[in-house]
């Protein structure tokens, strides 16, 4: 049985680390080389870092520095349009990069990671808004563009190219820490058939169980981490009472 994983996400913004709300506002949340630190002493899995202003050079630059001193794997991306894009990151410290905006205009993007680096280098993330009790849409440009192309057929897409995970992250719920958006997360599953992890939402362990509990591979937390007296060991020691299979435990 493949172990399940904890993933903070670190959104990185000129220097600093933030979380939004809902992919708007936003506050201070720290130094991302202390988080980082501090999330590698915590036995995370792995991290996300995210450059919300989209700037490979500050991304790689940091990237270089967290490397030095963690030691879990990392996924990093924000602005990844090209190979070269994909490149900094890898040689910067990267062990996976993260995809979006071009993941629906340049297919042989993904291919070109894929192709050079392999399957399990690449991370396609998609941000999805609710438009209706059964209806949802995904959206690029961290939130501000709408996607014509069809949410499930993305993602049946880019499984086929053979991305190695997706992030599914939910605007909605997005920092609001109420639960992931489970059905969200279902109509994801009943489709995908490349790893998946569940971003946005998360104000608690139990919400962490309850995604586990529905098939995903792994849970990224970004306000459960950031507020409150919360961190990866203590999620894992809750988590493993209800016989969740965990990386490293």
């Amino acid at each position: 049985m493949l172990k399940k994983r904890i993933i903070p996400v670190e959104l990185l913004h000129h220097g600093r680390l933030v979380k939004t709300v809902k992919f708007g506002e936003f506050r201070d949340v720290g130094d991302p080389l202390k988080s980082s630190q501090v999330y590698s002493d915590q036995d995370a899995d792995e991290l996300v870092l995210l450059n919300i202003t989209q700037n490979i050079k500050e991304t790689a630059e940091y990237l270089a520095e967290i490397t030095k001193k963690c030691f879990m794997p990392i996924a990093a991306g924000g602005g990844v349009k090209t190979i070269e894009d994909a490149e900094i990151l890898f040689k910067s410290g990267a062990d996976k990069v993260i995809v979006n905006t071009a993941a629906y205009s340049n297919p042989s993007l993904l291919h070109g990671i894929i192709d050079r680096w392999g399957s399990q280098s690449l991370i396609v993330s998609v941000d999805v808004s609710q438009i209706s009790d059964k209806s949802y849409e995904a959206k690029s440009n961290c939130g501000k563009t709408i996607e014509e192309k069809d949410l499930m057929q993305h993602i049946k897409s880019v499984s086929e190219i053979g991305a190695g995970e997706i992030i599914i992250n939910s605007i909605d719920n997005d920092g609001v820490m109420k639960g992931y958006d489970l059905i969200l997360i279902k109509k994801i599953l009943s489709i995908c058939n490349i790893p998946l992890i569940a971003c946005g939402g998360a104000g608690s362990f139990d919400d962490l169980k309850d995604v586990f509990e529905l098939g995903v591979s792994a849970a990224a937390c970004g306000s459960l981490f950031n507020f409150g007296d919360n961190n990866p060991l203590r999620a894992k020691a809750f988590l493993k009472n209800y016989d969740i299979p965990l990386k490293n435990i």
